[in-house]
């Protein structure tokens, strides 16, 4: 009974019901009264001849009576129809303008306005839906502002460092140095990758991607993009176990894409995972498709959290921080984006927290050279 359509249709059901009933009504208490009126108006005293003439005045005063409390009747009966719709059409509206409230109260940046969810099954989903969005509004604005602080504050130490530096070295404090110089520059390419985050982000939001599909071979790519950061793996205190394929892994692929993609994979796992741990690089086939899999023994994730990690701007709540984590809580979702480009797609998989990850790139095996923009 609180279907939308099923209460309309017994609404109108009832309104036709309810006309016929005060027409019935009417007519019969008033089509008795209005015959003997015209009755007593002709002369007759309700007696009437026994000729055709009587006959047929008396049909026509019967007829007279009945067209008479049929008018009176038609006019209650459309006046309480017309009272009933109404009733039943503000019942209608009320919880539709309620939702409409709520969704100009949300495009001028109020999203905490929840709908009460009225009876009817339609409008209390509609309603629902509404409530979902606006605290996913909510969210999102959350996390932009908290981004906008975290890339604040993230350019503000490197900022602070080259400055302290430059004006040591223009006071004399500070020689310049090679040594002193590679630090500057360390903090100065620390900005760069904050602001190429920044940068592939939004080309990936927007579908401005550009990539330059060549024949490679996915685990040649893997291994030495994996090599790469060994040794920022053995300074963190973890074994790197680079499993590579047998064979060779041909995929139509941007080299330097998929070597950013899997950079942040295994960067991400060396913050997540604490001195003592494993991280593992695997390539294999499987199902026609050539697959990464980057798995660590850290922190992991709830299942909550497996999907989420890939929004723009979260952070698993009580993550493990490192001294110089750069993180922008962006990179997965731009290696999602470039793995998407690519026609595949990158997902993560945790038995739990405290029982490590394993996030695994998938690329459709052919060969189909070209360049494009996705």
């Amino acid at each position: 009974m609180n279907r939308l359509d099923v209460r309309l249709i017994l609404s109108h059901l009832l309104v036709a019901v309810l006309g016929a009933i005060a027409t019935y009504v009417i007519v019969r208490q008033l089509a008795p009264a209005i015959f003997d009126e015209s009755m007593r108006m002709s002369g007759t005293g309700g007696m009437g001849g026994p000729g055709q003439g009587g006959v047929g005045s008396l049909r026509e005063q019967f007829a007279d009576a009945v067209d008479g409390a049929l008018l009176v009747g038609a006019l209650v009966g459309a006046l309480a129809a017309a009272l009933f719709g109404t009733f039943a059409a503000y019942r209608l509206i009320r919880p539709l303008a309620t939702v409409r409230a709520a969704t100009r109260e949300m495009a001028q940046g109020r999203y905490a306005v929840p709908v009460p969810i009225p009876r009817e099954t339609e409008l209390a989903d509609l309603a629902t839906d509404v409530n979902t969005l606006g605290r996913a509004l909510a969210e999102t604005e959350e996390r932009r502002v908290r981004l906008l602080g975290e890339v604040a504050h993230e350019m503000r130490t490197p900022l602070t460092v080259i400055d302290g530096y430059v004006e040591a070295m223009i006071d004399g404090v500070l020689p310049a140095t090679p040594t002193e110089l590679g630090r500057v520059s360390d903090e100065v390419r620390r900005l760069r990758r904050l602001s190429d985050d920044l940068s592939a982000l939004s080309r990936a939001q927007e579908g401005r991607l550009h990539l330059v599909l060549r024949d490679v071979d996915l685990r040649s790519l893997a291994h030495t993009a994996a090599e790469r950061l060994r040794p920022q793996a053995e300074d963190a205190g973890l074994t790197l176990v680079v499993d590579p394929a047998t064979d060779p892994i041909l995929v139509a692929a941007d080299p330097d894409r998929i070597s950013q993609v899997v950079t942040n994979l295994l960067g991400n796992a060396i913050r997540a995972t604490p001195p003592g741990g494993e991280l593992r690089v695997t390539c294999r086939r499987d199902d026609g498709a050539g697959l990464v899999e980057v798995a660590d023994s850290g922190e992991g994730l709830d299942a909550a959290d497996l999907e989420r990690v890939f929004e723009r701007f979260y952070r698993v709540p009580g993550r493990r921080s490192s001294e110089g984590d750069t993180g922008s809580g962006i990179g997965l979702t731009v290696a999602r984006g470039i793995m998407r480009a690519h026609g595949g797609d990158l997902v993560a998989q945790s038995p739990g927290r405290g029982r490590g990850a394993t996030f695994t790139a998938r690329l459709p095996l052919g060969s189909h050279p070209s360049s494009r923009t996705v």
